[in-house]
């Protein structure tokens, strides 16, 4: 009996495409960029002889009050991200329009958030003479070390349905806990001014 090596092979189906399971490896590498963030602006911080100041916009009374509003407007856009990504993963009902909303309300956090983290790092720099400004100081570092995860890992292929929101709720709650340690505690020592 002779065979044809061109025959189509009848009776076995053909393999499907072999699913590739997700190697926790594949996470050391944001979560290793998360920390040389982190570490690095708190090096910087330190090392750096604070200058005092670094910016002022016309119309606000103090650099404080600048900063506060600017991270008050961050936390804004931030709490907007939070309702749209609630809208995106189906929590809660939302317009078609909600990914693009959770898009450009973090990108807009993150452009106002930027000049607030410069200032604080070139004119302040990592201080901890009293224990609000310890944690400000250090959960300023892991903010940017844990959003620059989360941006790495918005890339991923195959990413586990529970990690985004994982990680965008302790972006927010490191932001949350930031504004309050830094913008509701000016605005309550010397009030909500310009």
């Amino acid at each position: 009996m002779t065979v044809d090596p061109n025959a189509a092979t009848q009776g076995f189906p053909s393999p499907g495409p072999v699913p590739r399971r997700s190697h926790p490896a594949r996470y050391l590498v944001p979560a290793l960029v998360a920390a040389a963030v982190a570490v690095g602006l708190g090096a910087y911080g330190k090392v750096h002889d604070p200058a005092g100041t670094a910016f002022n916009i016309a119309g606000f009374s103090s650099t404080g009050a600048v900063k506060s509003w600017l991270a008050t407007a961050a936390f804004f856009f931030a709490l907007v991200q939070v309702v749209s990504a609630f809208m995106v993963y189906g929590r809660l009902p939302g317009p078609g329009w909600a990914p693009a909303l959770h898009r450009w309300s973090g990108r807009i956090a993150f452009l106002v958030a930027v000049p607030v983290a410069v200032h604080c790092l070139y004119a302040l720099g990592y201080q901890t003479y009293e224990s609000r400004v310890l944690w400000h100081s250090l959960l300023g570092c892991f903010f940017f070390g844990a959003f620059s995860a989360k941006m790495l890992l918005l890339r991923s292929e195959r990413l586990p349905g529970w990690l985004l929101p994982i990680i965008g709720g302790l972006v927010f709650a490191v932001l949350t806990a930031i504004w309050l340690t830094s913008a509701l505690w000016f605005f309550r020592t010397f009030g909500v001014t310009t």
